[in-house]
């Protein structure tokens, strides 16, 4: 194991072991100063999610994408000190500490039994939600995470989730598309966080108005196995309780090709997360590039999105199939 990898399964593994003991007053306000120390360092992260935030609010002026990314930073920062405190929160905060809009386009979907895909982009807190989901509406459901490095960081990541009632696939192996395929046909639940490609099989789509590729795994889900296809976004707001909501299901077309399908599935699923990360910019956590000019930019113009970016990165954050 190299030194930069030690230390960062050491920072993660101080921030579980540290944080989580922090009464939450002393939390949220580490989290700020962090976000502002960050912000004011404008590091690689942050200007890029000013220049991400630029394409979804084009008239904002440089002031207010200053705004926007600082409050960004102290978003990004809330989901850190969260998360590292999640396993330490009691059922009953976990409870208090989400409130969705339109759930019943959940708890219907999984009455029906047959089995229900929740996709999300970066908003906000993404392992609140599925702690909520796993206590609230004790269901438990399946997700994938792409192996990282070291090894264990990875296992610290699966350990966390598996804590907080995840079933965790890893993403390396092909079999995660197979697996997840049986959980919905047993009526389970799936949820993948979808708003960035990270393979080559990506579909693209319009984006904030310009050429972008999310996972076709979601929409390739929902057609194999008959199981709705819901949005989820969410977002934060002046109090202690993280809201969200759940979108109307993305139907599968009657008529196309299985691309053509996916095609405009996976479209829908774009725009309700522009709909979602439109009306709370701020809670967009994308550091990393998104759209493919962006991606051109990289050296001999290659459209991948596997290179790791310099910093930024949720790391474990890339749950597709």
């Amino acid at each position: 194991m190299s030194l930069p990898e030690r230390l960062s399964d050491g920072l993660y593994g101080l921030g579980w072991s540290t944080v989580k003991k922090l009464p939450e007053p002393v939390a949220a306000h580490l989290g700020r100063t962090i976000a502002d120390l960050a912000w004011k360092q404008r590091g690689a992260g942050v200007r890029r999610l000013e220049r991400n935030l630029a394409r979804v609010v084009p008239d904002a002026t440089p002031e207010r994408l200053a705004e926007l990314s600082r409050a960004g930073m102290r978003s990004y920062l809330r989901y850190w000190m969260e998360s590292f405190r999640l396993p330490a929160w009691s059922a009953e905060r976990i409870r208090t500490g989400f409130a969705p809009e339109d759930v019943h386009r959940l708890t219907d979907g999984l009455a029906a039994g047959k089995g229900v895909v929740l996709a999300l982009p970066h908003l906000a807190n993404w392992d609140l939600a599925g702690a909520w989901v796993t206590t609230a509406l004790n269901t438990p459901f399946t997700t994938v995470a792409e192996r990282l490095e070291p090894e264990t960081l990875y296992d610290r990541f699966v350990a966390y989730r598996e804590g907080l009632g995840m079933e965790v696939l890893p993403h390396s192996g092909g079999s995660a598309f197979g697996t997840l395929a049986r959980r919905l046909r047993d009526g389970g639940l799936v949820c993948l966080v979808a708003d960035r490609d990270l393979s080559s099989s990506g579909v693209e789509v319009s984006f904030f108005g310009e050429p972008a590729r999310m996972p076709a795994g979601p929409a390739l889900l929902a057609q194999h196995t008959g199981a709705l296809l819901l949005p989820v976004t969410l977002w934060y707001d002046d109090s202690p309780v993280m809201k969200g909501r759940v979108h109307p299901p993305v139907e599968v077309p009657e008529s196309g090709t299985r691309a053509e399908k996916t095609s405009v599935m996976t479209q829908a699923l774009a725009d309700a997360f522009a709909s979602g990360i439109a009306d709370h910019p701020e809670d967009w956590h994308m550091l990393q590039r998104l759209w493919l000019a962006d991606l051109d930019e990289r050296p001999g113009g290659r459209r991948s999105a596997h290179t790791r970016p310099a910093d930024g990165r949720r790391p474990a954050d890339r749950e597709q199939p």
